[in-house]
């Protein structure tokens, strides 16, 4: 009978199964028993004789034991000794020393604990005093030594009980330093493998501490002179009566000896479950290492340590494999020694039964086991109630069998305690165990109702401890269940307790376990609750941050919902630092401002009451490098030197390179030059170097992070002046003036002149000429001009470098030209071809070089427009400008406006400037298509009509000859129905169309059109108004329905689209709600696709909580007018269909607003009289004021369309296309709606024109250049000459509709 639990603190019923320890179940305190011991001392007990004795012995029974003891074998009377007393209800003395002496009370005592059941004994207690004897006086003589010997302080400390600690100190109780080569060994002596001069002193010093007695004793200090082979013979004499002289010869190197152990062999015995130590000290020069090996097998790896600089070799827990034999092995560079140490492992009594506490029913059957091991082999001896049983009274129901008594057939009263002692020559072992005949019924002994929690896939145990004779029963069931649970995954262990391998959450729920025997049963309720395990699911990751950045570090955690976890962060499995940088969130760790200290590992630790998991993840912090250090300068040369350096600490991002960077103390101090850079690898450099600087050099690291800081300078290195070894670089002649020659060139910097005295030697000569060079020598320029010389010739220049010291080599000769004069000639044979109304070629002949009198940089074209063709009035003149490089003959204008006239000239040009202008060249260009028009405006729309009215294009391009008009209705999908085309005279603004659907949308396209075709299209959108009588009065045909009214047109009438159609889905389904909301109703219509249902209408205002408002439609109509609606109000509004079985089915939730309310409905005045003659009379006054105008103009009275349209600019222009020679296509915001099934006129297409020609020879603009292959890349530029205005209005005859329309 066993039990498992591990409880929370405080005793409180939640069990967490966490861990479960297994003990012995006692029997019962209520019960009767025999006497057990609980409590007793250690056999060996040594006792402090500054304090009192106790002699602990504790047992529990029923009825309570009595106790006595023994001493040496008798009887011990505790009533004679006034100092000797017993605990109350205990069977501990109390032995109180005040006064007398310990040594009185040594020996071997035992306790005896008795009751009617039987008697227990203990071990024999073996009382001892402990003892810390004084050093005994000794005279300690100095010690003399030559250097290089060996030598051993012997300590010698007295016999103590238990053993002193011993350990060597000098006069200022500081320990001495030990080493390989001087060491304290087991015994306590301290060894020298070989003396130095440093170990002379005078307070070699060995202490003894006896813990028991908390004292130390101290030996006399010893003193160690040391001598050298120098000093013998000086100090021998004066040493020689009262000194002890270790060897009188000169001490050299040496093969190594033991110094302990000594011979080549020797034994060790040691105990099963003891320590061993083995010990070997060498002495030699040089100082011998020690090694350890076992001969017949491998030492134990994880009970095997080396000490003492590895000359102790320790084994803890010694078992039987550790005997064998152990070499060790003492070695320098002149040999090695070794020693043989044969291990002996004895072993006193160790258990491998104890016996056990049997409780059986009357008639029943048991055994007692006593089952140990030993080495040699230990006898087992037993007692019945601590007399030998041999000695017992005879029972027939015991029979003993060498370490096993068995019990049968036993009756009540049989119940006895029985000893077991079992022995060899190195101890003993004894142990009770009572045989306790009882009748009992079963008891629950678990606590009831207790709470198990569990982990999910964990193990889960259910505690089911019970006592009852005979044993109980145990069985287990869950929740309402009948059947016994047993078997996977449920497994009853003997103790009760029910196991679950692997906890799901099925397993929740109420468990009953049922103790029963013979003479009754017993049960308990338990509860399991299996609970989520917590998991960190975003586990903190490696993080490499910069100091003064910031890292954030993540731990999100699931768990239970029933548990609240805690979340702790550590820093190398300690707290986080106390530091205000370091914040923790909910499930994250920032750290602010990071320093190299916050690097390390960081530990995110989720807990609950049940378990926990834990991540870590690495910071590691990284800086620019610290400057290098111990800048050398080597192999010193006249043109080079090696520089060595110390790299500064990388701070955990590996340096990439080192850059060499050198000041020059002599030109330019203070200022700091790149040389040159090395891999990050290498820490030198061999540097070149140029004559006459005075050099120091510093080092910069390079890592991922950013530059160090420079190292501190290296000293100063200075080289010898030389002759310049280059010359300037960059030489050029160019004149800036007709009649001189400007040379310059780049100057050499101080280190490069190489020497003191730098100056410049310049020469030239006319090229093509036998001339000789002429030259000049100058000093701190970089220009030098020579004048008088004749236009635009080339020269041949060099630039020579000079100094104190000699000159640079010959340099070589570059050609330079004297300065430049415009142009005198200009191209001749200009000729113009128009290729389309956009586009033109102009071709020319070209200019002799001679006259160009510099370098030809190209021809400029200049050319503009004077006025369009069918005016005759002229216009402010834009010059433009076209450039071609080089020696180009042609090149094409492009962007030219049709239906105009314009006028070129062509200009050659040198770096000088424009030569004369070629004579002007005139040419025209045909008609194109006209832009869109200037706008498109919906006018008076009506239940069936409305009025468009438009601007001529900005842009006519030609003469137009007239407008075209289309327009189809739309659909609320977005679906445009048939196409209507009208085609409108030139002469009109405005157009009214009749016959149109009420409440309709429609769609327009529009544009104007000349002789070359039609131009850009504008496009509007506009809507026809609500009939409201038809609202009110559907046409409903009492056999047909509801019918849409037809699509009224204007003719002439082209369909060029048919009409489109929706493929009707499988109902019953809704398709579109359309809304159409005035003051105080709202018409509503759908589509809807299904069986024949009834409809009814459902509507409410916008968030309110009314409840919805239902109207009957009346047949199978597809619309209903909603009355008696709140003007100015939001309403929500649904169509449902119902049959007479089916559920219903209902449409999407529409929203709409009625009108606010008006103050009154205003008369029709179109119909009233006086309105009539009213108009009569205002048309008779315009008709008046229009002939006026008329006769004006043809007198050459000018309308100011020009004025008019710089004040309102055409926002539809737009660029011109590149391929087409146009202003690019209009396009209408409106026009790009994907609109499904729209398409674009055929006939509204653009032509495109047809061009042979390549855009090679389109000019440039301004600076504009040709690239290689000829492509236009130029742009327009010139100048703007103001001239003639020409106008742009319609070369149409005026007539008074005109005039009207421009009124409009």
């Amino acid at each position: 009978m066993l039990r498992k639990r591990c409880l929370t603190p405080g005793g409180a019923p939640l069990i967490l199964l966490v861990c479960h320890l297994i003990t012995a179940l006692d029997v019962p305190l209520d019960l009767q028993q025999p006497p057990t011991l609980t409590h007793q001392s250690p056999k060996d007990y040594i006792v402090d004789p500054r304090e009192n004795i106790v002699i602990q012995c504790e047992a529990k029974g029923k009825p309570t034991p009595n106790f006595s003891w023994t001493r040496n074998g008798t009887h011990f009377d505790i009533e004679k000794d006034a100092r000797v007393t017993m605990k109350p209800n205990s069977g501990t003395l109390l032995i109180d020393i005040t006064g007398g002496k310990v040594e009185a009370y040594e020996g071997v005592y035992q306790c005896t604990a008795r009751n009617e059941h039987g008697t227990a004994i203990s071990n024999n207690i073996v009382i001892r005093q402990s003892r810390s004897p004084l050093w005994s006086k000794e005279r300690v003589d100095p010690i003399l030594i030559q250097e290089g010997n060996s030598l051993i302080l012997e300590c010698r400390p007295p016999v103590g009980l238990p053993p002193p600690i011993i350990f060597w100190m000098d006069n200022y109780f500081q320990r001495l330093t030990q080493s390989e080569r001087v060491s304290q060994g087991l015994n306590g002596d301290l060894y020298f493998s070989n003396v130095r001069t440093e170990d002379t002193r005078n307070d070699y010093i060995c202490y003894a501490r006896f813990n028991h007695t908390q004292t130390i004793q101290q030996k006399q200090p010893i003193s160690v002179k040391v001598l050298s082979m120098d000093a013998i013979n000086e100090t021998i004499a004066a040493f020689l009566n009262d000194t002890e002289f270790y060897s009188d010869s000169p001490a050299g190197e040496r093969r190594p000896t033991f110094m302990i152990p000594k011979g080549q062999t020797s034994n060790k015995l040691v105990l099963r479950g003891h320590m061993l130590k083995l010990e070997c000290i060498a002495e030699g020069l040089p100082t011998p290492e020690i090694h350890w090996r076992k001969e017949s097998g491998e030492l134990p790896n994880k009970r095997t340590f080396h000490e003492n600089f590895q000359k102790t070799l320790k084994i803890i827990d010694v078992t039987e494999a550790d005997a064998g034999l152990y070499r060790c092995i003492a070695q320098n560079s002149l040999g090695s020694v070794h020693h043989i140490i044969n291990v002996t492992v004895m072993a006193s009594p160790y258990w491998i039964t104890e016996p056990k506490n049997l409780v059986l029913a009357p008639k029943e059957t048991g055994i007692l086991i006593c089952r140990a091991n030993g080495s040699p082999d230990p006898s087992i001896t037993w007692l019945m109630n601590g007399i030998p049983i041999e000695n017992s009274p005879k029972d027939l129901s015991r029979k003993v069998e060498g370490d096993s008594i068995i019990f049968s057939d036993v009756q009540t009263g049989s119940s006895a305690v029985y000893q077991c002692n079992v022995s060899n020559e190195f101890g003993y072992l004894l142990a009770n165990a009572f045989l306790n005949v009882l009748a009992e019924p079963p008891r629950i002994l678990t606590p009831t109702n207790q709470m198990y929690q569990v982990i999910m896939n964990n193990r889960a145990l259910l505690d089911c401890a019970s006592f009852g004779s005979p044993i109980p029963k145990i069985n287990w069931f869950k929740d309402d269940q009948t059947s016994i649970l047993d078997g996977d995954p449920y497994v009853i262990h003997d103790n009760g307790t029910l196991e679950i391998h692997v906890a799901q959450k099925d397993n929740n729920g109420k468990y009953t376990c049922i103790a029963m025997n013979d003479l009754g049963k017993a049960e308990n309720r338990v509860q399991l609750e299996v609970k989520d395990p917590t998991r960190i699911i975003k586990q903190p990751e490696y993080r490499v941050v910069q100091v003064a950045g910031k890292v954030i570090f993540e731990c999100k955690v699931k768990h239970d919902p029933t548990f609240t976890p805690t979340i702790m962060w550590l820093k190398n499995n300690e707290e986080l630092p106390d530091d205000e940088r370091f914040i923790v969130g909910e499930d994250s760790l920032t750290i602010g401002e990071v320093t190299e200290i916050d690097e390390g590992t960081y530990t995110c630790i989720a807990n609950t009451s049940l378990d926990k998991d834990s991540a870590s993840a690495e910071l590691t912090v990284v800086d620019r490098p610290d400057p290098s250090t111990d800048l050398e300068l080597t192999d010193e040369r006249e043109r080079s030197i090696h520089l060595t350096w110390t790299p500064g600490f990388d701070h955990n991002s590996i340096i990439q390179k080192y850059i060499v960077e050198y000041e020059d103390g002599l030109h330019e101090p203070g200022v700091w030059h790149y040389l040159t850079e090395v891999p990050g690898t290498k820490t030198n450099a061999h540097l070149k170097l140029s004559p006459h600087v005075l050099y120091s050099f510093r080092v910069v690291s390079v890592n991922e992070v950013g530059r160090s800081q420079p190292s501190y300078p290296s000293r100063q290195y200075q080289t010898a002046p030389a002759a310049p070894d280059e010359n300037p670089s960059k030489v050029e002649g160019a004149g800036n003036e007709p009649d001189n020659l400007v040379i310059t060139w780049e100057t050499l910097t101080g280190i490069q002149s190489n020497g003191p005295g730098l100056q410049y030697k310049v020469h030239w000569r006319q090229k093509d000429v036998d001339d000789d060079w002429t030259s000049v020598t100058v000093a701190n320029v970089s220009k030098y001009i020579v004048s008088g010389t004749q236009t635009f010739v080339p020269y041949e220049i060099k630039v020579q470098a000079l100094n104190d010291l000699g000159i640079a080599p010959e340099p070589s000769a570059v050609v330079g030209y004297s300065g430049e004069d415009l142009p005198m000639a200009a191209p001749g044979n200009v000729r113009v071809r128009v290729e389309n109304s956009t586009l033109a070629e102009v071709q020319w002949e070209p200019v002799s070089p001679k006259s160009v009198r510099g370098h030809q940089k190209g021809y400029k074209i200049y050319y503009w427009k004077e006025r369009s063709v069918f005016k005759r009035s002229r216009r402010h003149v834009e010059k433009k400008i076209l450039t071609f490089s080089g020696d180009k003959t042609h090149g094409k204008l492009p962007g030219l406006e049709p239906f105009s006239l314009y006028k070129l000239n062509v200009r050659v040009f040198n770096g000088k400037g424009e030569g004369p202008p070629s004579p002007d060249e005139q040419f025209e260009t045909p008609e194109g298509v006209p832009s869109a028009p200037a706008f498109l405006k919906i006018l008076n729309p009506m239940l069936d009509s409305l009025t468009l009215e438009w601007g001529a294009p900005s842009h006519r391009n030609g003469l137009l000859t007239g407008y075209t008009l289309e327009y189809q209705p739309i659909n609320n999908t977005h679906e445009l129905g048939p196409l209507v085309k009208i085609i409108i005279p030139a002469n009109e603004t405005n157009w009214t169309l009749k016959n149109l659907n009420y409440s309709t949308r429609y769609k327009f396209y529009f544009h104007a059109q000349t002789s070359k075709g039609p131009g850009n299209i504008i496009t509007e959108e506009a809507v026809t108004i609500m009939d409201e009588a038809r609202i009110n009065q559907p046409a409903v045909d009492a056999d047909k329905g509801y019918s849409e009214p037809p699509l009224a047109t204007s003719l002439p009438v082209h369909t060029l689209h048919p009409t489109f159609h929706k493929v009707r889905p499988v109902g019953p389904v809704f398709g579109n709600i359309n809304t159409t909301a005035s003051e105080d109703f709202a018409n509503i219509s759908w589509e809807y696709w299904g069986p024949d249902m009834s409809f009814y209408i459902e509507y409410m205002v916008e968030d309110s909580k009314e409840d919805w408002k239902k109207e009957f439609v009346n047949g199978t109509q597809s619309f209903f007018v909603i009355k008696g609606l709140m003007p100015g109000t939001t309403y929500k509004v649904r169509v449902v269909a119902k049959g007479h079985s089916d559920e219903p089915v209902q449409s999407t939730e529409e929203v709409f607003k009625t009108d606010p309310a008006m103050a009154s409905r205003q008369v029709d005045i179109a119909t009233q009289g006086w309105f009539i003659g009213l108009m009569c009379a205002i048309a008779l006054l315009i008709l008046v004021l229009l002939i006026f105008c008329f006769v004006k103009r043809n007198k050459g009275g000018k309308y100011p369309v020009k004025e008019k349209e710089d004040a309102h600019p055409d926002p539809e222009i737009q660029p011109m296309k590149d391929d087409d020679g146009t202003f690019g296509e209009y396009s209408d915001t409106e026009d790009h709606k994907p609109l499904k099934g729209s398409r674009t006129p055929s006939n509204g297409t653009v032509k495109k024109e047809d061009s042979d020609d390549s855009l090679v020879d389109y000019g440039e603009g301004g600076d504009g250049q040709f690239n290689e292959d000829g492509s236009f890349i130029g742009q327009y530029s010139g100048k703007k000459e103001k001239e003639t205005a020409e106008g742009n209005e319609s070369s149409e005859a005026p007539s008074p509709v005109n005039a009207m329309n421009s009124f409009v």
